[in-house]
Formats: structure tokens, C-alpha cells, sequence
């Protein structure tokens, strides 16, 4: 809820939606309501940040991490043996050519997947030594999934979109609207709160869902090739969101990409290559130009 104050009058407005007239003196109130929109993003500033998380340094830590798929007879090694610590408030990008490992990575740190080895801890806790129901607590509080085919479900409107994980967290009506409004208002759709996918844009779709990424204040968000579907200035705009949330919520945003925009928003670029860790690199020493990463091979 917003309040509006009329810089002739002084009546104040209290609203959740768009005000550009005073109702009391006629009054313009562009300004007003666009000042109070940016002190308002301020403020929400700290919406993703989880304030029950920990202070560990590393959010996310895998040790000795391997998955072999049985084909059969046939065994395909799909990791053998990662060890990667990730810090928490950090932007990584995971890279690797097909078939290297990374999306198999990225389901074990999801909790989409077990690993056939080795263990995969998010704050401290070992995944695979959870049951069902904790995997699923800790999936629905602690990890938000950004994916490249944008994943809303196409009868349900933005808003219900948004706030469909919050059931699961036990929300009430009001706060899940309230929130949903919100997060949407957040990544610049709070005129699109009804709208269902068919009727946006791609990268209206992808906003819709990393405002639902964000539904329950995750400590991680998972980015999976988030502007693999976009044309470039859309992808660009997605971007400079999550670096956006990243910087000023101190959410952890992991993203599986080939995207060079999105390593250039990163803090950390981890290389994989035949399942394993070929190397990381930080963004501050990379010579990152167009169409490739200096010394980088591939990717």
C-alpha cells in the first residue's frame, strides 16, 4: 500500500494502484506517484532476502559430487566428482557445452535430483539426507527455479501464477495477494496483474516468472538459460533484473547460461567440461568481449 501525498492540496491517498489525479483538487499527481513508486522500490529492496537464513559464508556446497545415469548395461558418467563452494549474496554462472554436466549440476543443487556420490549441503544441511516432505519444505522455502521455457501455467492468471508457490508455504489470501501484487509491481508489471501468458510478451513471461522465483523469499534462485528465449534487448532486461535483485536483496543467483550478457553480470564463471570442473574464473579479471571470452575455449 502506497501512500500519495497531492503537492497542492496535501490529501493524502492511500492505494495500491496508479494515481494521476488528486480527487479532492484535480491536482496532477504524475510526480508524486512516480516518487513514491521509486521510495517504494527502495524499500522493497529486501522483499527476496530470507532473514531467517544463516550466516554462513557458503550457501551452497558440494563435496565429491557425482551422478552416473544406467543406461541398461551401459553406465554414463554425467559428474565425477565437483567440488564447488558458493557464497552466499554471490552471482555465478555455470557454463559448459552440451552434454558437459552443468544441467545435471544444477538439479543437484535444485534438489531436482540425488547424486549417485558425494553430497550436496544448502546451508549446511545434506540434501540427499532428507526425506521426501523435508525436500520439499526446503524446495518451496529456500530455492526459487527461473527456467528458460518461462514454466507459468497458461490458464492461470500473472498474479495466480506468482502466488501459487505461496500456497504451498501456507500463506493466507491476503498476504499472498498483497505479496503477489507486490513482486509483480517489483519487476514492472503491476498493470499486468491479470493477464494471462498468451496475452504477454516473452519477456513479460520470463518477469512473471522471476517475480514467482521470488514467492517465498528464497536465500537461491536457480536461473536456468533464462534468456535463452529472448531477443537481445529483452534478454538484456532480465538481466539487469536478477543483477538488480542480486545487489540490492542479496539473494544468491546461480544460472546455467551461454549467455555472455549474463556472465558479464556475474561474479564468478565456473567452466564444466565432461563432468567435471575444468575452471573458475572472476568476472573482474576477464577480458569479456563481443562474441567470445578471451582465452576461454568454447563454453
Amino acid at each position: 500500500m502506497a501512500r500519495i501525498e497531492c503537492p497542492e492540496c496535501h490529501y493524502v491517498i492511500e492505494t495500491t494502484g496508479i494515481v494521476t489525479v488528486c480527487p479532492e483538487c484535480k491536482a496532477d499527481m504524475t510526480k508524486a506517484m512516480e516518487e513514491a513508486g521509486r521510495v517504494e522500490r527502495r524499500v522493497r529492496g529486501s522483499i527476496a532476502k530470507d532473514d531467517s537464513v544463516t550466516t554462513h559464508e557458503f550457501i551452497v556446497r558440494t563435496k565429491g559430487l557425482k551422478k552416473i545415469y544406467r543406461m541398461g548395461e551401459v553406465e554414463v558418467p554425467a559428474l565425477r566428482g565437483v567440488d564447488l563452494d558458493i557464497r552466499r549474496g554471490e552471482y555465478l554462472s555455470i557454463m559448459g557445452p552440451s552434454g558437459s554436466g552443468k544441467s545435471t549440476l544444477f538439479n543437484m543443487v535444485g534438489g531436482l535430483d540425488k547424486p549417485s556420490e558425494g553430497t550436496c549441503f544448502i546451508e549446511e544441511v545434506d540434501m540427499a539426507q532428507l526425506d521426501a516432505f523435508e525436500l520439499a519444505w526446503l524446495r518451496c522455502r529456500k530455492i526459487g527455479y527461473i527456467f528458460q521455457s518461462f514454466n507459468l501455467i497458461p490458464v492461470m492468471t500473472a498474479l495466480e501464477n506468482v502466488t501459487l508457490p505461496m500456497i504451498f508455504a501456507g500463506m493466507s489470501t491476503d498476504e499472498m495477494m498483497e505479496r503477489g501484487r507486490m513482486l509483480l509491481e517489483l519487476v514492472g508489471l503491476g498493470g499486468r496483474l491479470h493477464h494471462k501468458p498468451f496475452e504477454l510478451s516473452g519477456g513479460q513471461q520470463q518477469r512473471v516468472a522471476v517475480a514467482r522465483a521470488l514467492a517465498n523469499s528464497p536465500a537461491i534462485i536457480l536461473a536456468d538459460e533464462p534468456t535463452g528465449n529472448l531477443d537481445l534487448q529483452t534478454g538484456k532486461e532480465i538481466i539487469d533484473l536478477l543483477k538488480e535483485l542480486n545487489a540490492e536483496s542479496g539473494v544468491t543467483i546461480i544460472s546455467a547460461t551461454h549467455d555472455l550478457k549474463m556472465i558479464d553480470a556475474s561474479d564468478r564463471i565456473v567452466h564444466i567440461r565432461d563432468g567435471e570442473i575444468e575452471r573458475i574464473e572472476l568476472r573482474s579479471e576477464l577480458d569479456l568481449q563481443i562474441g567470445h571470452l578471451a582465452g576461454a575455449e568454447g563454453g
